[in-house]
């Protein structure tokens, strides 16, 4: 009775006004202070002492994301008022490896980590190899990079489905939506939006879900499913051209532009597939992000893209480029003959694999 006793007074003493986070670092060196992070946002610190223990203490009625910064080193977690969570990490691990208590989100998100590390150690192999066979014969570089990219996207194509299914049983919880964040979106575009759809109403004080809530709306319009919104744009000649003026082919809608890198290198491999397979009801068409008229139409002859071009020379604030929600380039649309979004994002072996299997 005095030990059942015990036990109601001691959850009793808990406070359910503030979140306490307790810390014991091993091996702390010459660290001498951990530093708190709300989000993204600094919020407070701690000296370390004699025995390299901190603590911090926080008012957050919901649960919110946390992250420790020691030294080198950042540990994310999650708690909210009521939660005493209890952090122990020896620095000197390189593994990063931590024990947290007081939090159930924390503690899967420590477990999700592990998972994470091991996917990310083949990551680490596949890179190290690349570098070691490019320095050792620089003229193999295209043949070593087609060797080795299969393993990188096979590698992140296992963890992106181990990862989702952790993000689907997780639906309830911040640990969940911390998995969601390190999906690869291109892949998993319609699964997210879904996803987002499905968690809005859990978290409705959490700045991170509502961003996120609100992307995945935003890129429902232009996701794999949907029709392609209409637009009208001027070519190299100032003539309009709309894009339901080419309906009824299947369109591969490039964004590029001519100080895009990766675009440049994409484009040979555009040139061949559309020479390839422009006799079977296809065609391309260019959305440029460039501002310099000059640079743009030297690029389109240098490559020899011999398609339809379009632009608004106006960069990443285009109408059309915040329209599709073109973050990044090279960024591509495949519609179909009636101007539903069929795949999107696809480059090298991957686009050449999906039209000839679409293209019949």
């Amino acid at each position: 009775m005095i030990i059942a006793l015990l036990g109601i007074f001691v959850s009793s003493c808990k406070n359910n006004d503030e979140l306490s986070i307790s810390g014991k670092i091993e091996n702390a060196k010459d660290i001498k202070k951990v530093l708190l992070y709300e989000a993204d946002q600094l919020v407070d610190s701690a000296f370390l002492n004699e025995s390299n223990e901190f603590k911090f203490r926080r008012v957050t009625p919901d649960p919110n994301f946390y992250t420790l910064v020691i030294g080198e080193k950042n540990f994310l977690i999650v708690g909210q008022n009521g939660d005493a969570l209890q952090f122990k990490s020896d620095y000197s691990d390189p593994t990063n490896t931590y024990d947290i208590k007081g939090s159930v989100d924390s503690e899967k998100i420590r477990d999700f980590n592990k998972l994470s590390n091991e996917y990310g150690k083949i990551y680490q192999k596949i890179q190290d190899d690349y570098a070691a066979l490019i320095n050792s014969n620089p003229a193999a570089k295209d043949s070593i990079y087609n060797v080795l990219m299969p393993q990188f996207q096979l590698n992140m194509d296992k963890f992106s489905k181990e990862a989702f299914e952790f993000v689907q049983s997780n639906k309830d919880n911040l640990a969940g939506f911390y998995a969601a964040g390190t999906i690869d979106q291109n892949k998993y575009e319609q699964q997210l939006i879904v996803y987002a759809d499905e968690i809005k109403s859990n978290f409705p004080k959490n700045g991170a879900v509502q961003s996120f809530v609100a992307k995945m709306q935003g890129l429902k319009p232009v996701s794999i499913g949907q029709f392609a919104p209409d637009f009208q744009l001027p070519d190299q000649t100032g003539k309009e051209f709309k894009l339901s003026d080419f309906k009824g082919k299947y369109i591969l809608l490039d964004f590029w532009a001519s100080w895009c890198a990766p675009c440049r290198d994409e484009n040979p491999n555009i040139v061949k597939q559309y020479e390839k397979f422009k006799s079977k009801n296809f065609m391309v068409l260019g959305v440029s992000l460039d501002d310099d008229r000059a640079a743009w139409l030297k690029a389109i002859k240098d490559d020899q893209l011999n398609w339809p071009h379009l632009s608004e020379l106006k960069r990443w604030d285009g109408k059309v480029t915040l329209q599709y929600k073109v973050e990044g380039i090279p960024a591509s649309f495949i519609l179909d003959p009636e101007g539903k979004i069929i795949a999107k994002n696809l480059r090298g072996v991957e686009l050449e694999q999906f039209l000839g299997k679409t293209l019949k």
